[in-house]
């Protein structure tokens, strides 16, 4: 596996493993409630996670099938990509954003079910993107709403920030709902 790969898997991983204890932390019990009528409950967290999750998945496959028939390159640059976008910017939960349509949960999914459709799309970003391993996945640029054109590498950094941004949001779930503070 390319080093670039590896570093942001071992990044995706260690974020998805963190956003993982956090819904553990929360009673089975609270999942699905809200902690106030404008905030979502952990399971349209972990909902919204997917829809997002999904959407990448399907941008950048559309976008590194378009590259390879145009030819695309082996990747010759082995540095890190870590410090490529300000991903401070994407998981800092002071500045609100509201959820592009796409990405409102609706499904009415329990945290069981949303969690298990992160999970699948995970698993299909994942080996999406490893089939691509050796290319130039530094030349694939898709548009993300928020940080303009990212290349794959940027939009894994991209999907781990926005990752531990919704783990935050999780913990301060549960405070409000063990707090009895609740809508």
């Amino acid at each position: 596996m390319h080093p670039r790969l590896d570093e942001l898997f071992a990044l995706m991983d260690s974020h998805r493993a963190a956003l993982e204890r956090a819904v553990a932390e929360v009673p089975r019990e609270l999942r699905e409630r809200r902690p106030a009528a404008e905030r979502w409950s952990v399971a349209e967290v972990l909902e919204h996670l997917a829809l997002v999750e999904g959407r990448v998945g399907r941008a950048l496959g559309a976008a590194l099938t378009a590259a390879r028939d145009a030819g695309l390159g082996v990747e010759r640059e082995t540095s890190s990509v870590a410090g490529s976008i300000d991903i401070d910017r994407v998981i800092d939960r002071g500045e609100r954003r509201a959820a592009n349509e796409f990405a409102k949960p609706r499904a009415g999914l329990d945290a069981e079910a949303a969690l298990a459709r992160l999970v699948e799309h995970r698993r299909e970003l994942r080996a999406m993107i490893a089939s691509a391993d050796g290319l130039a996945l530094g030349e694939v640029t898709a548009m993300n709403p928020v940080m303009g054109p990212l290349n794959v590498y940027q939009w894994m950094l991209f999907v781990a920030g926005h990752e531990a941004r919704h783990t935050a949001q999780i913990r301060e779930c549960l405070a409000v709902l063990q707090s009895g503070a609740t809508a």
